[in-house]
């Protein structure tokens, strides 16, 4: 079975356990519900967090929601100046006959200024913020 890759990213509002956990926890059920992802089907899953959250891993999100077998990995965002700060991203590698080009990409809050053409889109039932981030718009773009 090939394998494709799912990107999602947030922010939030501060660094709170709370706010990493629950914020990380949106977009995963957001990256769920527009692709049909089962965690069975999932291989991995990397999380990023900025430099600024340091509160708790993304990734407990993921364990809490019940991915107890799938590998999970934490990692500190490039510090790169201009960046978005208070971002979590998501790319999770998952197992499926879906073509890339069917693959629903998810990003929340002022994460949506990083795609800014994937902002607002709608993916099922699955709707995805269109607030942005408005501080340097364009350099919080991402490839």
């Amino acid at each position: 079975m090939p394998g494709r890759g799912v990107r999602g990213a947030t922010t939030v509002d501060a660094n709170s356990a709370e706010d990493v956990v629950s914020a990380t926890r949106e977009l995963l059920e957001r990256m769920v519900e527009a692709n049909g992802i089962d965690a069975v089907d999932v291989a991995s899953a990397i999380f990023t967090a900025t430099a600024d959250l340091t509160a708790a891993f993304p990734a407990r999100a993921a364990r809490e929601m019940g991915w107890e077998r799938v590998p999970l990995l934490d990692a500190v965002e490039m510090a790169v100046p201009g960046s978005l700060p208070r971002c979590i991203r998501v790319l999770i590698h998952w197992n499926t006959e879906r073509s890339q080009a069917e693959v629903r990409h998810v990003y929340l809050r002022g994460a949506a200024a990083l795609r800014p053409d994937l902002g607002g889109e709608l993916h099922g039932d699955a709707r995805r913020s269109t607030e942005v981030h408005e501080e340097g718009r364009d350099e919080h773009r991402e490839n």
